[in-house]
């Protein structure tokens, strides 16, 4: 048994498939022989861009992967060879080849892990990981800290808060998933997409959903945060760019002021009434608790749906150049995806 990676030798090259070391677990990991892998737009644009935290190359990237267990470390108990997973690989932060997701065995944390319940392929689990995290770290973490500061969702039905969130990219990845988790803990949660995607986050329980290409969306979002009774807690931004903020913020100041919990880092003209929370999607301490009690029971119960739906683009390691160049050219509600296994 041999593995076989997705090298990037560094900024502004193309991919290449070598061999690699099948990794260890350390004692709290484990290692996973990948089924799928999902790419994320950070991957394109580490590739375009370079990164200043990569101390070193060639680095394998890739942070989405859903597989079978290989091994396990000494300390882990939830988890055994053989088991199907789906695991979020933390290269990004560790800058490490074995935490990269482009190969065909990974080392994932176990805590960022999670049992695919019989229900579900590996393939449609592989659209969850930083997706779960990013959505998660944004709505959890404390309002101290610019975040929303949500009570943790729950398998039943959630009791009703009397808070309202604004969703802006309600249609990615993340933005699906922020959905998601706020109405399993109780939030209201009004959605902004295009257009042709406003059906499908209402499916994910957007009370309302709004076309951010309406030239008057600003008011008509404001107008529908205060029809809807309860409190306006803030806004969860899934795009975090100019684009986003020249509506988020004139929002959030009509509104008062509140917390925004951002996805990527904020301006430097952030109005004084706007408190900005920088998500870091590999966040142990709040999202551990998802992946430990929520995320296998909720996709068994349908209560949490692995959605986006993957867009499947290849079968091979080869493939990670054309998968990367899909999301990078833009998809609509889907997840890129290569099918390995």
């Amino acid at each position: 048994m041999s593995n076989q990676a997705a090298w990037l030798d560094g900024k502004g090259e193309k991919f290449r498939v070598d061999q690699s070391d099948i990794p260890l677990p350390g004692p709290n990991d484990i290692v996973i022989h990948n089924h799928s892998i999902a790419i994320n737009p950070a991957d394109w644009k580490i590739q375009a861009l370079g990164a200043v935290w990569f101390r070193e190359w060639p680095v394998v990237l890739g942070e989405d992967v859903a597989g079978v267990v290989h091994a396990v470390g000494e300390n882990v108990s939830r988890f055994e060879k053989g088991d199907r997973v789906v695991a979020h690989c933390v290269c990004l932060a560790t800058n490490k080849p074995e935490d990269g997701g482009f190969q065909l065995f990974s080392r994932a944390p176990a805590s960022l892990t999670a049992k695919v319940p019989d229900n579900l392929s590996l393939t449609q689990a592989s659209v969850l990981p930083t997706a779960l995290d990013t959505a998660g770290h944004g709505l959890y973490d404390s309002r101290d800290k610019g975040f929303l500061g949500l009570n943790y969702p729950t398998l039943s039905a959630a009791p009703p808060s009397d808070q309202i969130f604004l969703v802006w990219g309600a249609s990615s990845s993340t933005g699906a998933l922020a959905i998601q988790l706020a109405t399993a803990s109780g939030a209201q949660v009004i959605a902004v997409a295009g257009k042709h995607n406003l059906d499908f986050v209402r499916s994910l329980g957007a009370t309302t959903a709004l076309d951010y290409n309406t030239p008057s969306v600003v008011d008509d979002i404001v107008e529908a945060i205060r029809s809807t009774t309860g409190h306006f807690a803030g806004v969860f931004d899934a795009i975090s760019t100019e684009a986003s903020c020249k509506y988020v913020f004139p929002i959030a100041e009509k509104l008062g002021g509140c917390n925004v919990a951002m996805t990527l880092p904020p301006p430097t003209d952030v109005p004084s009434t706007v408190k900005v929370g920088n998500i870091i999607a590999v966040n142990f301490d709040v999202n551990g608790p998802l992946w430990e009690k929520f995320v296998t029971p909720a996709l068994g119960q349908g209560r949490l749906k692995p959605l986006p739906e993957p867009l499947i683009v290849g079968s091979r390691l080869e493939d990670v150049q054309l998968a990367c160049n899909t999301n990078k050219a833009g998809v609509s509600a889907k997840k890129v995806v290569i099918q390995l296994q």
